[in-house]
C-alpha cells in the first residue's frame, strides 16, 4: 500500500498499491518544473573572494551557522558573521543566493524520541554576509541530516535520519514562498524496512534526497534499508508530487548502509557512499534506473578499525571524485574518474588531521578542499592540485565548533 503524511488542507491524489513497503499518499500540484541544477555558486567576483558558510553542531563553541569570508587566491578565511540556529548541521542556498536553509537536527542521540526536527529559511546578503532568521517549520520528523531544493525551486526536500522507530526515517517536502519562508510540509514519505545490522538498521533511516540531473526523478538513500529509493517527481499533478516508480527502488550490499548520492556533470553515472560498509560504488544512470559497475573500498588494505564513509564531491571538472572516511580512518580518499566509463581508481590518501570529518567541499576554481572535523572542532584548507587531484601537506587551520557543512557563494 503506498500512502502518504501531509498537511491538512492538501488535496490528496488516489492510492497505489506497491510491492514495496511504504506509508503515504499524493499531493496534487500545479506548477511546472523547469531543467535540474545543481547549486550555483554565482559569478565568479573578480577579487576571488567569496562566502563560505559553515554548518554546525550547536554547543560551547558554536552558536550557529557561520559566515566567512574565503579567498581563493590565499586560501585565508576570515570570519564575517553568524547566525544562531540550533544544530543547522546541513545547508543549501537557492538559486539566487538570496537565502539559506538549514536543518535542525533534533533531537539527537540524547533528546526525546518524541521531538521533531525543524527547518529554518533565512535572508542571506551575499555583499555583506549577513543572515537574517525568517521562519521555521517542523521536519515532521527525527533529526533531518540533508536538504535539497527541487529543480524548479518550488520545493525543499529533508531527509529526516530518525533515531526512532516512531516515526522511523522519512522524507519530506515543503513548499518555499516567494519571500525565502519555507511553509508547512505538504507530503512525508515513509519507508517501512530494515536492514541485518541490529542497532544500526533496525528501522529505515532515510540519509539524502537527491534529484536525477533532468530533474524527473528523486532518489531518497535510505541507511537503514539498504536501498535506494526512487520517485518521479510531477509537479503538474499528473501522478501527484512524488510517486514511487514502476521499479520502486534499487538495492546495494546488505549491511552497507547508503548515505550520500552524486551524479557527474554527463549524468551518465552516479557515485554512492555506503556508511556502514566504508565503500563508494559507481552506478551507470539511465532514465531513472541505477545499475551498480563497481564498488571499491575506501580503506587501506590491512586497516583495522571502524569506518564510516560520509560526504562525497566531484572536482569542478569532473576528473577527480573526494570521499571522506571517518571512525578511525579520518581521511579524505581520493579517486580518478575515467569518462569512457564511470571507474575510479584510487589516487590517494590525505589524513583529515582531526576526527570526524563528516562533510567537505571544493572551492569553485578547484584549488582548495575545506573539511571540518567535527569531533576535534577544527577545519582545515587543503590546497590542492587541478593536474594530479593530490592534496598538498601543510594546509591552512580554522578554529570552528564542530563544523560539518560548507558552501560557497559568490558575494556579487
Amino acid at each position: 500500500m503506498y500512502r502518504s503524511d501531509r498537511a491538512a488542507g492538501c488535496a490528496a491524489a488516489a492510492s497505489t498499491p506497491a510491492s514495496s513497503i511504504i506509508k503515504g499518499f499524493l499531493v496534487m500540484a500545479s506548477i511546472v518544473a523547469s531543467h535540474a541544477f545543481a547549486q550555483d555558486t554565482g559569478p565568479v567576483p573578480a577579487d576571488g573572494v567569496y562566502d563560505m558558510l559553515v554548518g554546525t553542531y550547536t554547543g560551547a563553541k558554536s552558536e550557529g551557522i557561520y559566515v566567512y569570508r574565503f579567498d581563493t587566491k590565499t586560501g585565508d578565511a576570515t570570519r564575517v558573521s553568524v547566525a544562531k540556529t540550533v544544530n543547522p548541521s546541513y545547508l543549501v542556498v537557492s538559486r539566487d543566493r538570496r537565502h539559506v536553509f538549514a536543518v535542525n537536527e533534533l533531537p539527537g542521540d540524547n533528546g526525546p524520541a518524541s521531538q521533531r526536527g525543524g527547518i529554518s529559511a533565512f535572508g542571506f546578503d551575499p555583499a555583506s554576509g549577513q543572515l537574517t532568521f525568517l521562519n521555521k517549520v517542523s521536519s515532521e520528523g527525527n533529526d533531518p541530516c540533508y536538504l535539497s531544493l527541487s529543480p524548479d525551486g518550488k520545493y525543499l526536500l529533508t531527509a529526516n535520519y530518525s533515531v526512532a522507530a516512531d516515526p522511523g526515517g522519512s522524507f519530506a517536502a515543503f513548499p518555499v514562498q516567494a519571500d525565502g519562508q519555507i511553509g508547512n510540509a505538504v507530503l512525508t514519505v515513509h519507508h517501512e524496512a530494515k536492514g541485518p545490522v541490529k542497532g544500526r538498521q533496525d528501522n529505515a533511516h532515510v540519509h539524502s534526497t537527491v534529484f536525477s540531473p533532468d530533474g524527473q526523478y528523486l532518489f531518497a538513500q535510505d541507511l537503514g534499508a539498504d536501498k535506494l529509493y526512487s520517485y518521479r517527481y510531477t509537479p503538474d499533478g499528473s501522478r501527484g508530487l512524488f510517486g514511487p516508480t514502476e521499479w520502486r527502488y534499487t538495492d546495494v550490499k546488505p549491511g552497507s548502509g547508503p548515505r550520500h548520492l552524486v551524479f557527474g556533470g554527463d549524468g551518465k553515472f552516479a557515485y554512492l557512499t555506503s556508511e556502514m560498509g566504508g565503500t563508494v560504488t559507481t552506478f551507470a544512470y539511465h532514465d531513472g534506473h541505477l545499475k551498480p559497475l563497481q564498488s571499491l573500498s575506501l580503506t587501506a588494505p590491512g586497516f583495522k578499525g571502524a569506518v564510516g564513509a560520509s560526504a562525497i564531491h566531484l572536482s569542478p571538472d569532473g576528473r577527480f571524485l573526494y570521499v571522506s572516511n571517518r571512525g578511525d580512518a579520518n581521511e579524505i580518499v581520493i579517486f580518478s574518474v575515467d569518462p569512457s566509463n564511470g571507474h575510479l581508481t584510487l589516487i590517494g590518501r590525505q589524513s583529515s588531521l582531526g576526527k570526524s570529518p563528516r562533510e567537505f567541499a571544493i572551492d569553485p576554481t578547484g584549488q582548495w578542499l575545506i573539511v571540518g572535523n567535527q569531533n576535534s572542532d577544527t577545519a582545515y584548507v587543503f590546497r590542492r592540485d587541478v593536474q594530479t587531484g593530490m592534496l598538498e601537506a601543510n594546509p591552512k587551520r580554522l578554529e570552528i565548533g564542530s563544523p560539518v557543512d560548507f558552501k560557497l557563494v559568490s558575494p556579487m
